[in-house]
């Protein structure tokens, strides 16, 4: 096994790599007391190598790694490649590119919603995984070998993984499928996400403006505060104090501490008056412009057993044509395809609309219907069920 804690090694390593179609890459990291994920070891798989990277050691310039990652010539291919992205692209200021993640892959190809690493290795590399070393604390020195052999397998049987899917995708002509999500992974915007926009995340239960334009300046003023002293978010102020300060818009320290839920948080004299001025702020913008609130729409009385009928449209032909639901449509998605035929929705776009899209539109206007045939669900088309009929 090669542990990698000198910059000179790393080198050598990343430029022999660099000459591989393609490298399997994974990390381990913390970040149960911090904003920014803590990177404490990469892992790196070639056809013909592999080997663990100590992010921690003292000394170790990661500048070869990094070049590695943006390197257009070498394939990069994770497993749910999110939060290793978000890792490079905060360390670097750059996304991995090209990539390949095989949960993306795998829905695509029928294995699954959300299809585990673990899954992948049993039914494709015929391995079994150690979970006993998944809530390790990887940054405890030293690491022991079981602890780095279960780090070293997570990207030495993604090479077999990444190989079948492939294979399979170029089978069945999905390729292209696949290529259009890692679009959204490689976006820089992903893994940029703006302080003003945060507050959509919470759960709102109201539209009056001044609540919802003081949260978006609280929440903004959270987030930027967590960033900067490399803390979670709840360690500056958490969801429910965040929306009760929101809603009592308070005017003064005094206000402020009889909020709900407050007063024995011990605020320091600077935090008191940062929030407050989040709060002013909140009531300036108020005053000075509009804020958009996504409401759930209510479906127009009559459309939920259209609903009904798109989602078992959705399970029929996710099942034939083996690919996950979840990648196609949600549920929410399903409401706005019955009340609007141009609904901005992912499943009325490339690849989905081939799979799901147009058919769903068919069936909502007559031109489709489903019926019971033995033990399965078909699509008849009107013409043929009118036959039928007669």
């Amino acid at each position: 096994m090669i542990v990698i804690t000198e910059t000179k090694a790393l080198a050598d390593l990343c430029q022999r790599m660099s000459t591989a179609e393609f490298v399997t890459v994974d990390t381990e990291f913390m970040r149960e007391k911090t904003y920014w994920p803590k990177l404490c070891l990469v892992q790196l798989a070639g056809p013909d190598e592999a080997a663990i990277i100590d992010a921690m050691a003292p000394g170790l310039d990661l500048a070869p790694l990094m070049a590695l990652m943006v390197d257009t010539n070498v394939l990069k291919v994770f497993h749910a490649a999110r939060q290793d992205i978000e890792i490079f692209y905060h360390l670097s200021g750059k996304v991995p590119t090209p990539i390949f993640d095989t949960q993306v892959a795998a829905m695509v190809c029928g294995f699954g919603d959300s299809v585990s690493y673990e899954t992948l290795a049993t039914k494709l590399a015929r391995a079994r995984i150690d979970k006993s070393m998944r809530f390790t604390d990887w940054s405890r020195r030293p690491l022991s070998e079981k602890q780095l052999h279960y780090a070293l397998s997570d990207v030495t049987h993604l090479r077999v993984a990444y190989e079948r899917l492939q294979q399979q995708l170029d089978e069945n002509g999905r390729s292209r499928w696949v290529d259009e999500e890692m679009a959204t992974l490689t976006d820089p915007a992903t893994y940029m996400p703006d302080p003003y926009e945060v507050w959509r995340r919470l759960k709102v239960r109201t539209t009056n403006p001044r609540f919802l334009f003081v949260l978006r300046e609280l929440a903004a003023w959270r987030e930027l505060t967590a960033q900067e002293r490399d803390v979670p978010r709840n360690r500056v102020l958490r969801d429910e104090a965040l929306l009760n300060i929101a809603a009592h818009a308070p005017k003064n320290d005094d206000e402020l501490l009889r909020t709900r839920g407050l007063g024995q948080n011990g605020f320091s004299q600077s935090v008191k008056q940062a929030i407050l001025a989040a709060i002013e702020r909140g009531r300036d913008a108020e005053a000075n412009g509009t804020i958009e609130f996504e409401e759930k729409p209510e479906l127009p009385r009559g459309l939920a057993p259209v609903v009904d009928l798109l989602r078992v449209l959705l399970k029929m032909k996710c099942e034939a044509g083996d690919v996950a639901q979840r990648l196609v449509a949600s549920g929410p998605d399903l409401e706005l395809i019955a009340a609007d035929d141009n609904a901005d929705v992912p499943a009325l776009h490339g690849w989905r609309r081939e799979v799901f899209g147009a058919d769903a539109l068919a069936l909502k206007h007559g031109q489709l219907a489903l019926a019971v045939r033995g033990k399965s669900v078909k699509l008849v088309p009107l013409a043929e069920r009118k036959a039928a009929a007669n």
